[in-house]
């Protein structure tokens, strides 16, 4: 009965990523014609369009750029926050920690106000001067699309999850070796938290790639949309084009998969051997 219920949920989960796949290949005239995920006469014109018509080509660019940016910096500053609040403990740790947790409880909504001030007052960007004011700041730029991003707060709690568990002897060796902090840090302990930085980086990766409103805020112009922006526009220019549209949207889709399947075995195992811990 498990067995069969599962399945059961599996195709239904399943069958609109098909579908989507089988009208990216339909020629657009025939997208409703007929019901079959196998086209009759599959097409690759759909995605020329979206590249074309829909200008995905950059909007891929601009979220690729946005995204490793996002990612890199909290595989790093994210899993360093961690290392420190759990290893290196200082007065008033424990509170800054809880607080800094907190944070991600609050709406995504309540904070677009304060985050587009930020990024419109952002000193020497934009035309502003060293008080941030004068110009646009980071408004319509990529660096204002990724400035939330960069640090996220539940990374630096999966972090510092992670390194509370980890033996201190390792850090006593090497300082005995004559190691710096950093140097602990680096060539000791980051090289063990490979479970964890694959699940930082899927985790930042999709939850930078699939935003929409934050990008909807900042951005005006089409040379800085992510495309997540490209296919709403696209969707709503009146006509809707759906073969375009699930071929854009399967361009999306891929790298998603893709950062999951290259991380997917340290991933796993982060989860499976207790490695991260909620």
């Amino acid at each position: 009965m498990n067995r069969t219920a599962l399945a059961i949920a599996s195709v239904l989960v399943i069958m609109p990523f098909l579908w989507m796949i089988s009208l990216a290949f339909t020629p657009e005239n025939d997208a409703f014609r007929t019901v079959s995920l196998l086209p009759a006469q599959p097409t690759t014109d759909n995605f020329v369009t979206a590249f074309t018509d829909a200008h995905l080509g950059r909007a891929l660019l601009n979220s690729a750029v946005v995204t490793t940016v996002a990612v890199l910096t909290n595989c790093l500053a994210a899993v360093a926050a961690g290392y420190g609040f759990a290893l290196l403990p200082f007065r008033g740790s424990t509170p800054l920690f809880y607080a800094l947790v907190s944070t991600a409880a609050i709406p995504v909504s309540v904070t677009l106000i304060p985050l587009f001030l930020m990024a419109k007052s952002m000193p020497l960007t934009g035309g502003n001067d060293l008080a941030g004011v004068g110009g646009t700041g980071l408004l319509d730029s990529l660096g204002g699309v990724v400035l939330p991003y960069l640090v996220l707060p539940m990374n630096i709690f999966l972090a510092r999850q992670y390194f509370s568990t980890a033996d201190p002897h390792l850090a006593e060796a090497a300082r005995m070796d004559g190691a710096g902090e950093w140097r602990v840090f680096w060539s000791v302990y980051f090289p063990l938290a490979r479970p964890l930085v694959a699940v930082i980086a899927i985790f930042s990766f999709t939850a930078v790639w699939d935003d929409f409103l934050w990008p909807l805020v900042v951005t005006t112009s089409e040379e800085t949309q992510t495309v997540q922006l490209t296919l709403a526009r696209f969707l709503s220019t009146g006509n809707v084009r759906y073969g375009p549209l699930m071929a854009g949207a399967v361009l999306v889709t891929l790298p998603v998969l893709a950062v999951f399947l290259v991380n997917q075995r340290n991933f796993v195992s982060g989860l499976t051997d207790g490695s991260v811990k909620g």
